[in-house]
C-alpha cells in the first residue's frame, strides 16, 4: 500500500507541475476554464491525480473553482506567479546555505569543473555571435552546463526534503526555461552575463563555508534570474 501512495503523490506532483506549467507560460490563459475530465485525458492519467493537482493550485490562487468539476485560470495570475517566484527565490538561498554546511572538497572541485566549461563556451559563444553564426546549440549546452551546476549545488546541500520542496514549487519547468534562455541570448548575448560571476564567488563562499554569504549570492542571481524571465512572459 506505501509503495502504490508513493506512486500515486508521484503521479499527482507531475500533473500538478504540467497544469502549473501551462498556465505560466500562457498556454491556459486566465479565465479559461477546464475540467478535471479533460485534464486527466490530455495528461493520460485517472481523475484522482488531477483533484489533487487542481486542490494545490487553487491553494497557490492559480486556479478558482467554478463549479464541481470545473475550475478556471485565475484572472491575477500574475501575482500569483510573483508569489510563487519569491518562495522559489526563497528555498533556493536555504539551499545554498545548506551547501555552505555540508559540501565535501570533491563536489566543490566537481562546481568549479563546471564553470570551467561554462567559461569556454561563453568564449565560443561570443566568437559564433560576433561572426553571425547560429548559436542556440551552444547556448543549449551553457543551460545544460548551468543546471549540472546548480544540481550539484543542490547534492552539497545534503536536503532532499528542502530540494524536493524547491521542485514543486519551481516558476517554470526545465524544457521551458531552457527554451526561453535560449531565445534570449540568440538576440543578446550579453543576457545573463552580468549574474554569471556570481557563481565563481558562490564557490568561494561555499569552500570557506561562508552560509550567509552563499545564500545571498544565490538569492541576488535567482532573483535576477527568474525577473528576466517573467517580464518576458
Amino acid at each position: 500500500m506505501r509503495g502504490e501512495a508513493l506512486q500515486t503523490d508521484t503521479l499527482a506532483d507531475r500533473v500538478y507541475r504540467a497544469i502549473r506549467d501551462a498556465i505560466t507560460t500562457g498556454e491556459l490563459r486566465p479565465g479559461q476554464k477546464v475540467t478535471e475530465r479533460g485534464f486527466a485525458e490530455q495528461l493520460s492519467v485517472s481523475p484522482t491525480p488531477v483533484r489533487e493537482a487542481i486542490r494545490r493550485l487553487e491553494q497557490d490562487g492559480l486556479l478558482e473553482r467554478s463549479g464541481p468539476r470545473t475550475v478556471k485560470v485565475a484572472m491575477f495570475g500574475g501575482v500569483a506567479i510573483q508569489d510563487l517566484a519569491e518562495v522559489e527565490v526563497g528555498l533556493r538561498g536555504m539551499v545554498a546555505r545548506f551547501a555552505a554546511r555540508h559540501a565535501t572538497p570533491e563536489q566543490l572541485d566537481g562546481l568549479d569543473a563546471i564553470l570551467d566549461e561554462a567559461d569556454d563556451l561563453l568564449i565560443l559563444i561570443k566568437q559564433r555571435h560576433e561572426s553571425g553564426q547560429d548559436v542556440d546549440k551552444h547556448v543549449g549546452r551553457l543551460f545544460d552546463a548551468m543546471q549540472l551546476f546548480n544540481g550539484l549545488v543542490e547534492s552539497c546541500a545534503g536536503n532532499p526534503v528542502l530540494v524536493r520542496l524547491l521542485d514543486q514549487t519551481r516558476v517554470f519547468s526545465y524544457p521551458e526555461r531552457r527554451s526561453r534562455v535560449i531565445e534570449r541570448v540568440s538576440v543578446d548575448d550579453t543576457f545573463g552575463l552580468d549574474r554569471y560571476t556570481t557563481h565563481r564567488a558562490l564557490v568561494r563562499a561555499l569552500r570557506a563555508g561562508d552560509s550567509a554569504r552563499a545564500e545571498a549570492l544565490v538569492l541576488e542571481d535567482a532573483r535576477g534570474g527568474l525577473g528576466d524571465l517573467l517580464a518576458g512572459r
